[in-house]
């Protein structure tokens, strides 16, 4: 008898041996972003972001001691979209982030819903509004559309009218956008704070990426007569349009853009001159950060992601960059730790619960998303965001709000 026992205990004791030899369960993400096409530079930078902030959590132990294992798919437009989730959602995957694209983010996110994982959104601004009421199993950590498209509006409002010793009032407002869920949820954006702020509103022009034609679009915007044009466009369109702008000269007080065009360092590269004076309302990006406008905590946690990122990629963390990694971090590191882990509802829960002041993460933001069934259902009410502008050919600087300016608004006459 004492010696079946003393058997037995033997016998337990190795298996708990090997079983402690075993690593434990990894955490299994997924991870939808365009990695090839022509979003593919901005997706593969937001996707380092997120693998940087993997890395840096397991290197503290990881999620409540499981290591975080990404399954990336390459999903180079919205209609590899659902596919590419339910590819997810069959192996067991109950959890993805994404997606760079606000075309891929609105096909993702619903089939993700319809699936019932939690979808998080790292940098798409569009998909508005969100699945699922929002905030019950989708959240979107970074500023969304309409959040840039108003900013942009009030910032040309509050801070540049006065500036130029000009009652907003005076001035007329124009709209320009591409005609997808980007553009609409930006544009609309826009117009809501014109039509808030009393404005006046010289009209919207959307336009065909596909056929575009950049006199044609600028000839039907002259006839409105704006005094302060806002464009949401994509890079290439982008260009074109305000080359055209300036071909045609159209007279303009202030021209304002966002996300995917006027911030994006191409942009001023490719129009030099044509750029300057021109603004863009966007995401930070690393090397424009001012750490001062961060919490002590932000700026200890800035610092070791750049200069991770830095060492690992050898270069700056773009605003993409950024985003992704503050995002993750604010998954990997901040809710999933107060869950089990193991369910979309009890991280949906922890995620709703969770709140962090401006300034936490890396990119400016904190955290605090609205409640599911509110016009603002799962969006970050705390998302950074920042007024760019055009100092000198191929030169930016953030210049709004102060908490955030490396340099001070400079009101530089725009060519026409």
């Amino acid at each position: 008898m004492i010696r079946r026992t003393l058997v037995a205990t033997i016998v337990v004791s190795l298996l708990g041996i090997v079983a402690c030899s075993h690593p434990p369960a990894t955490i299994r993400i997924g991870a939808v972003y365009p990695l090839s096409g022509s979003q593919g530079p901005g997706g593969r930078d937001e996707f380092r972001g997120v693998q940087l902030a993997a890395s840096l959590v397991d290197d503290e132990g990881g999620v409540r001691g499981r290591p975080i294992e990404l399954l990336p798919m390459d999903v180079s437009g919205g209609d590899e979209a659902p596919a590419a989730i339910d590819e997810l959602a069959d192996q067991g995957v109950r959890f993805v982030l994404g997606t760079y694209g606000s075309t891929i983010s609105q096909p993702a996110a619903d089939e993700a819903a319809r699936r019932g994982l939690l979808f998080w959104e790292t940098g798409a601004v569009g998909s508005m509004p969100p699945p699922d009421d929002g905030g019950s199993l989708f959240f979107r950590v970074a500023p969304d559309g309409g959040v840039l498209g108003g900013d942009a509006v009030l910032f040309i409002a509050d801070r540049l009218a006065p500036m130029l010793h000009r009652a907003a009032s005076s001035l007329r407002f124009g709209v320009l956008s591409v005609d997808d869920v980007y553009g609409q949820t930006v544009g609309d954006g826009a117009v809501a704070r014109i039509r808030q702020l009393g404005l006046p509103f010289a009209g919207r022009v959307s336009y065909d990426l596909v056929h575009l034609d950049p006199d044609r679009v600028v000839r039907t915007i002259a006839r409105s007569h704006p005094d302060v044009l806002f464009v949401a466009a994509y890079l290439h369109d982008g260009v074109a349009l305000r080359r055209a702008m300036v071909r045609d000269r159209l007279p303009l007080v202030a021209n304002i853009g966002t996300s995917s065009s006027y911030c994006m360092p191409a942009f001023g590269r490719t129009l030099g001159a044509d750029a300057v004076g021109l603004y863009a309302s966007d995401k930070l990006d690393s090397e424009y950060v001012d750490p001062h406008g961060l919490t002590p905590s932000g700026r200890a946690l800035f610092r070791r992601a750049r200069d991770a990122y830095e060492e690992r990629y050898g270069t700056e963390m773009s605003a993409a960059a950024l985003a992704g990694f503050s995002s993750a971090w604010a998954l990997f590191h901040v809710v999933m730790p107060g869950t089990d882990g193991e369910t979309p509802s009890s991280v949906a829960r922890a995620a709703a619960q969770t709140r962090l002041p401006v300034g936490s993460l890396p990119n400016g933001s904190g955290l605090a998303f609205g409640a599911p069934g509110t016009s603002d259902g799962g969006s970050n009410l705390r998302a950074m965001s920042v007024i760019w502008e055009w100092v000198a050919p191929g030169e930016r600087a953030v210049v709004w709000p102060p908490r955030f300016a490396t340099e001070t608004v400079d009101p530089i006459p725009i060519r026409a």
